[in-house]
């Protein structure tokens, strides 16, 4: 590939700098000028309203802490019966041996 010079008695077509645009302020704007937080709706606004959420939250917590509670003592159950079943059935294996 051969460079040439540029001829001396042409001028160069001189074309204007390009400015670059401020993209921090398109950026800004982008996110400033959304609408501001929009009404809320139907059941949004019944249950916002008064505090009601935070009621059906507590109500789902408590659900929950009953389960949990409930299987707990399940398993408990489970096991006290587990080791009285485990006992009897030594008894019976030793009295049958003698």
């Amino acid at each position: 590939m051969t460079i040439h010079p540029a001829p001396t008695g042409h001028a160069l077509p001189v074309h204007p700098r390009q400015e670059r645009p401020d993209t921090t302020s398109a950026y800004d704007s982008t996110w400033t000028e959304q609408p501001t937080s929009q009404a809320p709706d139907g059941l949004d606004q019944m249950m916002g309203a008064g505090g009601k959420i935070y009621v059906v939250l507590a109500v789902v917590l408590l659900i929950w802490f009953g389960l949990v509670t409930l299987l707990v003592r399940t398993d408990r159950k489970i096991g006290r019966l587990e080791r009285r079943l485990g006992e009897t059935s030594s008894e019976d294996a030793s009295s049958e041996t003698q």
